[in-house]
């Protein structure tokens, strides 16, 4: 195939070269610049989540600011600044600001988040004949399991999981689904009526039924310096080398619990990456021989396939530590020091980047909004929302599947996309919900548990960080502050909140909520459930206020929508 075209752009005036498709951030990480901003205190930050969670990439785009670098398209002579700390007014007009154009959907079934539950939703439903209209954040779909290469880089897939993913979005367009990418959800209000910013038209949509197919976003392990420009997660550099051919750096290390990890490490050592370790935080999967017994009797080709990316892992001499789990980075340079202990003692690894996921978090602000009932699982440490056979949800015509109900990976998503899809588009069209039933998933699911068992290790508890990690990178809040106040008995999370701002900044808790809130329900004596955390608000995430302007769900009724 063709090479994608070349081009530049310049960052703080200095040429930086990059190839169309790639966003800002992949064409900044590639050319080896990882600071794109300064917060309020003069600290650098970069790239973190690589998927519009942590709003860290933020960067000055054309005199714009607060513009996600991992998400921003590059384009020849694209003029982008380090963005300096909380940015002012951009500029005095007199006259007044434009409105962004409006339209209007109202499909049978609104299908939101375009990865392997919401494709597999899509399809199911469109071939039943329901008029299906598909949103995904992302210029293309694919989600963060199929993570498709950007279309303009005109490049093969690079493995199986790549074809299946085409073939996935291939199959839910010939169905008849529309898709429209760029497209993120800002708000939800009674109807349900969703408010959408889609490649700047503010986007009103009124579905008969709707499937939230969301996904999650990655766990960190909130240690000092993982604020640092340089550590990421897993998942953003996945993102960068699958999606733009960009590797994070020359040399990585990887932090975390869980098979991806090795799945990505394995990926950037073929891609040319020295890979210096791979720190798991469980014991080794070798000395758990039940749990391997039944993954491999739940799914035997799904273990085969660890199996094999363990053997090629062993190969490439990548180094394996089990349970070891990082203590804290430093800036060493123009590289990283991690540290890291383990029980047979600690080590310091100096890298270019640092890629960490110790599990993930359930992405379901708009459950939560929409107030869906959930259930927590302490196993876990998730909210997992209260859904029925058909995985409707407690509210009528609510449904939904996938890793934002409790992670469960990307095959259950598939198959509970598919029972979705079929029972909303019958309800959506008149009829009664439809109920399908699946023993795969009885089967997948059982593999997953297993999984969960092998990989099993102590989660991290607000108890267990140092006292000088930033438990709010947004507002760069300390655990010292947050344990000094609960200590204090503000055993309220709105007390702790107007104490400190945590969870006021622009990821809005999404990170320091979910390891404060537990903290505080147990010093209060109360069970953690979704009252709990922060009251998700609109909006949900970051939208010009022209966008909100121009949507206003208070007049759909009397515009007959």
């Amino acid at each position: 195939m063709a090479e994608s075209a070349s081009f530049e752009f310049t960052f703080d005036g200095a040429p930086v070269p990059a190839r169309s498709g790639q966003t800002v951030a992949a064409a900044l990480l590639a050319a080896g610049i990882r600071k794109f901003r300064k917060t309020d205190s003069g600290q650098d930050r970069g790239v973190f989540c690589g998927m519009g969670i942590c709003q860290d990439c933020l960067v000055e785009i054309e005199g714009t600011p607060s513009r996600r670098a991992c998400l921003s398209q590059a384009r020849a002579g694209l003029s982008v600044r380090t963005q300096q700390a909380r940015p002012g007014a951009i500029a005095d007009r007199d006259e007044a600001p434009e409105f962004p154009p409006t339209r209007s959907e109202t499909p049978d079934m609104l299908v939101i988040g375009a990865g392997p539950g919401g494709l597999a939703a899509a399809e199911a439903a469109a071939s039943l004949g329901a008029d299906v209209l598909l949103l995904d954040e992302r210029k293309f779909p694919g989600g963060q399991f199929y993570k498709q290469t950007a279309p303009d880089l005109n490049q093969e897939a690079l493995d199986r999981q790549q074809r299946n993913g085409a073939k996935a979005i291939a199959a839910a367009l010939d169905a008849g689904a529309r898709m429209i990418g760029d497209a993120a959800v800002w708000g939800v209000f009674d109807g349900p009526v969703f408010g959408v910013e889609a490649s700047g038209t503010a986007l009103t949509v009124l579905p008969k039924a709707a499937v939230v197919a969301t996904g999650a976003y990655e766990r960190p392990r909130i240690v000092p310096g993982w604020e640092i420009p340089g550590v990421m997660t897993t998942g953003a550099a996945q993102t960068f080398w699958r999606s733009y051919r960009s590797l994070p750096g020359r040399k990585l290390a990887f932090a975390g619990n869980g098979p991806l990890n090795f799945q990505v490490a394995l990926e950037m050592s073929r891609a040319g990456a020295e890979v210096a370790l791979v720190a798991e935080a469980a014991a080794s999967p070798f000395s758990r021989f039940l749990c391997a017994s039944a993954m491999l009797a739940s799914d035997p080709l799904l273990t085969l396939e660890g199996l094999s990316m363990v053997a090629e892992i062993a190969l490439r001499r990548i180094p394996v530590r089990y349970g070891s789990v990082i203590q804290g980075i430093e800036k060493s340079g123009d590289r990283l020091a991690a540290r890291f202990a383990s029980k047979s003692g600690g080590e310091t690894i100096h890298v270019d980047a640092l890629c960490m996921n110790y599990g993930f978090y359930p992405q379901n602000e708009i459950l939560r909004l929409l107030n869906v009932r959930f259930d927590y699982d302490s196993t876990r440490r998730q909210l997992v929302p209260k859904r029925d056979a058909r995985f409707e949800t407690s509210v009528d015509g609510i449904f939904a599947v996938g890793d934002c109900c409790g992670t469960m990976g990307a095959p259950a998503s598939i198959e509970e996309g598919r029972i979705a899809g079929i029972a909303a588009a019958s309800l959506a069209r008149g009829g009664p919900a439809t109920q399908t039933r699946s023993r795969r998933l009885a089967r997948i699911r059982r593999f997953q548990r297993s999984l969960w068992q092998l990989f099993a290790a102590e989660p991290q508890d607000l108890e267990d960080m140092s006292e000088s990690a930033l438990v709010c990178r947004c507002e760069g809040i300390d655990k010292s502050r947050i344990s000094k106040l609960i200590s204090n008995g503000n055993h309220d999370m709105g007390a702790v909140k107007r104490a400190t701002r945590i969870g006021m900044g622009p990821c809005q808790g999404r990170y320091c909520a979910q390891v404060v809130a537990p903290h505080v329900a147990r010093a209060a004596g109360r069970k953690f459930d979704q009252y709990a955390l922060f009251a998700p608000r609109v909006p949900i995430k970051p939208v010009a206020i022209s966008t909100i302007a121009a949507t206003n769900p208070a007049d759909c009724e009397k515009n007959g929508l």
